[in-house]
């Protein structure tokens, strides 16, 4: 596929990954007259209720890997931590969106930090930290309080220790693996936003308003729109998340997570897919992101994000999915994922609380 040769209503498209995310770029396919194979190693993912094609294996499975390939069109995936050498095989073999660089980039904290500061654009001051010397050099440059995080595989506040103090140093740095860990200092920021931005084969890039998102327990709870953010911090951002996409050279959609402290923005992290922070724009966007990163990745022009109502998303969390008939109401959309099991701590679903105009 070239970026004059869109792939046909029809086409196959393959998806890295059997979560909710898989699940939702299915639907989308699917309406947009695709076919999706799903490649997951659970085989109780819930993307696999929404497709026939699938292959249950390992991510370093070459076998399982190249019969996928020989069976698509193209493949995305949807989340970051599909390991990379998957990436470069499939990407040998058929067109792979986003790109293996893009992902290798996100996946880890060390190479993401220095990308995105190459851009001009901010991040939290940080120091690289391979042994107890360099943490505690490092937290005599930036201070308690400080945040120290493993460099790859971190989610969810999953792989991070808040410093309070030096002395919470040699605990944090015995407990948290792998190794190296980066040290990042606190940001005593006044709110954290997104911004979901779309690049198509072309280079056009669209992006949807900012969402404001509120986190308990390290896990994404509430996305606002319109987020609280000046007209000027609102076009910065946007023009931060391009630029990222831009310089990425990359096809589909991407979330980008900011500090906001007074009038500076500082990139916190990116990830290289569909975002839980973007699920609100199913409900009131032309547009949504599942869509679009479809669009995009089958070369075809960009949808419209433009925004129909303002909205927030609620994500139901473990067994506050359990009672959805009681929550539902006017201006309320509900989504679940499918997942058999409410675990603590687990998305399971999320509501979107519409703003609905008034009746004329």
């Amino acid at each position: 596929m070239t970026a004059t040769e869109p792939l046909p209503p029809g086409s196959i498209i393959g998806i890295l990954g059997g979560g909710q995310l898989g699940r939702m770029l299915a639907l989308a396919a699917a309406r947009l007259g695709m076919k999706t194979h799903i490649f997951c190693p659970d085989p109780e993912s819930p993307a696999f209720d929404v497709t026939p094609r699938r292959t249950v294996a390992a991510y370093d499975d070459d076998i399982a890997l190249a019969a996928f390939a020989a069976a698509v069109d193209v493949v995305t995936y949807e989340f970051e931590n599909v390991p990379v050498a998957t990436a470069r095989f499939l990407a040998a073999r058929k067109p792979l969106h986003p790109g293996a660089a893009a992902l290798e980039i996100a996946q880890d904290r060390l190479r993401e930090k220095t990308f995105v500061s190459g851009l001009g654009i901010g991040v939290a001051p940080w120091r690289p930290v391979a042994s107890r010397a360099d943490l505690d050099s490092a937290i005599a440059d930036l201070g308690p309080p400080a945040v120290l995080k493993t460099t790859r595989l971190g989610y969810d506040g999953k792989g991070q220790r808040l410093l309070r103090a030096p002395a919470d140093a040699a605990a944090a740095f015995a407990e948290l693996e792998p190794k190296p860990l980066v040290l990042e200092a606190f940001i005593p920021f006044d709110r954290e936003v997104s911004v979901i931005v779309a690049r198509g084969a072309t280079g056009e890039i669209r992006a949807f308003d900012p969402a404001e998102n509120v986190h308990r327990h390290h896990i994404l709870a509430t996305s606002t729109v319109p987020a609280n953010l000046t007209a000027a911090q609102t076009t910065a951002a946007v023009e931060a998340a391009s630029r990222i996409v831009a310089a990425l050279d990359y096809v589909g959609v991407l979330g980008v997570e900011f500090f906001v402290a007074g009038d500076t923005l500082l990139v916190n992290e990116i990830a290289p897919r569909v975002h839980n922070s973007g699920h609100w724009t199913e409900a009131v966007c032309v547009t949504d992101q599942f869509e679009q990163h479809i669009r995009a990745i089958l070369g075809w022009p960009l949808g419209d994000p433009t925004r129909l109502a303002d909205v927030q998303l609620e994500n139901l969390i473990g067994e506050a999915a359990l009672n959805l008939p009681a929550r539902l109401g006017p201006g309320i959309r509900p989504h679940l994922y499918g997942k058999r099991e409410a675990r603590p701590g687990r998305k399971m679903g999320h509501l979107d609380h519409i703003v609905l105009p008034p009746v004329k």
